[in-house]
């Protein structure tokens, strides 16, 4: 079947089909009718998925992807007419140009955390750039992957896009054909395992991962503020973000304040019983209930620490200077769990950070613009912030992606548009001049060709 499908999609791609840029524009628009109109159908297939809260369905993935499309339609042919480039003076008479091609047959493999943003989302850029398009969805998100499947079979041809749903069997199977490019979001683990399939074909891939953000408050910062921001970035989605917070650096003057301010804060936000909130969504699935819960042991939690099995429930969390060789401190956490560790210096933070792979994302709180500024030159990270967590993802003139562990590649706005694109290089010489400097036989020109480079 999947074979044969991916056959489909060349076939149509070399009709060039999808080189048009009305047709791309039609579909992009006919997919925007039917996003807008099914809003409520997928924030209620996010709920029955992970109970995952109306309020961040809304912000966090449909609104998200809406305003992306909207400005993907309004600027796509900006971004596909060939931009013209500056020309070498050695190629004189000339005019240069670079031309935004598709790459052809593009795979994208979704998570599960934003399962409706990280899907579509990609798919509107690899729409918008001329690809033909197979999107795997998570398969422990069945709603809202279910609900994707039906969507894209009203607004595509299958030959053009299509959604193959499954487990770990079909993504291997997806991984053993020969793509033009590979889009991955999900685990550095499993994004190890997609490198090495596009590597056998040399397929160019982008693959937003993860890794453990630290989160840095110095004796400047606003404590109350910063608390609020905090338990904000950090139990959003219940802490089943890439970019949430996994751990916080505080200076240790600041630390019991910040233990006040986070109780209030995280009251304030899911009220004294938590599990009750319907603020306040849900672990996946048992897997990563018991991997979750298997951090909290023998853990001093200033905050939360309560668990609860059956409905997949784990309070926001905060546990007071963990081992550095414990479980909650080797991987990225990825839930509602955050360990605070005090320092005194920058040693103590470059002890910390440096222990671990680049990360996707760096937080400091802090008022002393100088030291905020210093410390986000200092480290090496996808994307962040000063004084807030999260919000850079929302910005599409931001690229997003990390670096080196924490993943491959960008995207975002038109970042997005240009991951799809294969970006061709093209010089229109001029016949009315022709310089014989470069033409054989050389004899008595090599002096006079250092000269005009060393002045170029």
């Amino acid at each position: 079947m999947i074979p044969q499908l991916l056959q489909d999609q060349k076939k149509f791609f070399k009709t060039r089909a999808p080189y048009d840029i009305s047709f791309r524009k039609k579909l992009l628009n006919a997919l925007l009718v039917e996003l807008t109109k099914r809003e409520q159908d997928i924030t209620n297939a996010l709920y029955k998925d992970f109970k995952k809260p109306e309020f961040e369905s809304v912000l966090t993935e449909t609104a998200v992807v809406i305003q992306d499309l909207k400005l993907t339609i309004k600027k796509l042919d900006k971004w596909a007419k060939p931009k013209r480039v500056t020309p070498a003076l050695l190629n004189f008479p000339s005019s240069d140009y670079l031309y935004a091609e598709p790459y052809g047959s593009v795979l994208i493999i979704a998570p599960w955390n934003y399962p409706y943003q990280l899907a579509i989302a990609p798919l509107v850029g690899a729409i918008a750039a001329g690809n033909t398009v197979i999107l795997k969805p998570s398969e422990l998100t069945p709603n809202t992957s279910a609900l994707i499947n039906d969507i894209i079979k009203t607004v595509f041809n299958p030959e053009h896009v299509t959604v193959v749903e499954g487990g770990v069997d079909t993504s291997t199977k997806l991984l053993q054909q020969q793509w033009d490019y590979i889009f991955f979001t999900g685990s550095v683990n499993v994004g190890k395992i997609v490198a090495k399939a596009a590597a056998q074909y040399l397929t160019p891939t982008t693959l937003e991962l993860g890794g453990k953000n630290p989160c840095i408050i110095d004796q400047t910062a606003n404590i109350k503020l910063t608390a609020k921001r905090i338990v904000w970035g950090k139990f959003v989605n219940a802490g089943q973000t890439c970019i949430a917070p996994d751990y916080i650096l505080i200076h240790q003057s600041k630390k019991e304040a910040f233990y006040q301010a986070m109780k209030t804060e995280v009251e304030q936000a899911y009220s004294s019983t938590p599990k009750q909130s319907k603020d306040f969504a849900r672990i996946i699935n048992t897997k990563n209930f018991e991997r979750l819960s298997k951090m909290l042991v023998d853990q001093n939690c200033i905050i939360g620490g309560q668990t609860d099995a059956d409905n997949l429930y784990i309070a926001p969390t905060l546990i007071d200077e963990p081992e550095l060789d414990s479980e909650v401190m080797k991987d990225e956490i990825f839930g509602p769990i955050l360990p605070v560790i005090s320092y005194q210096n920058d040693a103590d933070l470059d002890a910390i950070i440096w222990s671990y792979n680049k990360p996707l994302s760096l937080y400091v709180f802090g008022t002393n613009s100088a030291k905020a500024k210093q410390l986000i030159k200092r480290y090496s990270f996808g994307g962040g912030c000063i004084n807030d967590t999260i919000i850079h993802f929302v910005n599409h003139r931001l690229p997003f992606g990390g670096v080196g562990n924490s993943g491959i590649g960008a995207y975002h706005g038109q970042y997005t548009f240009d991951t799809f694109s294969h970006k061709k290089g093209l010089v229109k010489k001029a016949n009315w001049l022709d310089l014989p400097v470069r033409y054989a036989p050389y004899t008595g020109k090599l002096n006079f060709v250092k000269k005009v480079l060393k002045w170029l």
